[in-house]
């Protein structure tokens, strides 16, 4: 195990050695910098205590699996979907086809609102069911 944990350290080592060769090569430097001072910013002054005060919210739910569950799963929709809605025009990724991502960002949210629902709902209905057997 210790041999594999050294590997995969080294590789990482070696990974983030080849990202500062191509970052100073291409000369953009103080762009990546101001972009990780951004990124860190974001996260503990945003990010880390938004999810820190849901968590407060929801720990005195007594259902808060699904609706832990849901949010995670909205974040995780949000984090691969906010890129392209808060970049103005086209998508610079040639890839990304032109929709209207906030609309469908809003649906999807509206899906998993449903969805964690449901769960909630047959959960209640389950346990009900459980309490008339008893």
């Amino acid at each position: 195990m210790r041999v594999v944990r050294y590997g995969c350290g080294a590789l990482g080592v070696a990974l983030m050695g080849l990202g500062a060769v191509l970052v100073v090569r291409t000369g953009k430097v103080g762009e990546v910098v101001l972009w990780l001072a951004g990124a860190i910013v974001l996260h503990d002054g945003v990010i880390a205590p938004l999810v820190l005060g849901v968590g407060l919210l929801i720990a005195a739910v007594p259902v808060r699996g699904p609706v832990r569950g849901g949010l995670i799963v909205a974040g995780s929709l949000t984090l691969v979907a906010l890129p392209l809605m808060v970049r103005p025009g086209a998508p610079p990724n040639p890839t990304a086809l032109p929709l209207d991502y906030i609309r469908n960002w809003l649906v999807l949210m509206g899906v998993v609102a449903i969805g964690t629902g449901v769960v909630l709902g047959v959960r209640r209905l389950l346990a009900q069911r459980r309490r008339r057997r008893s």
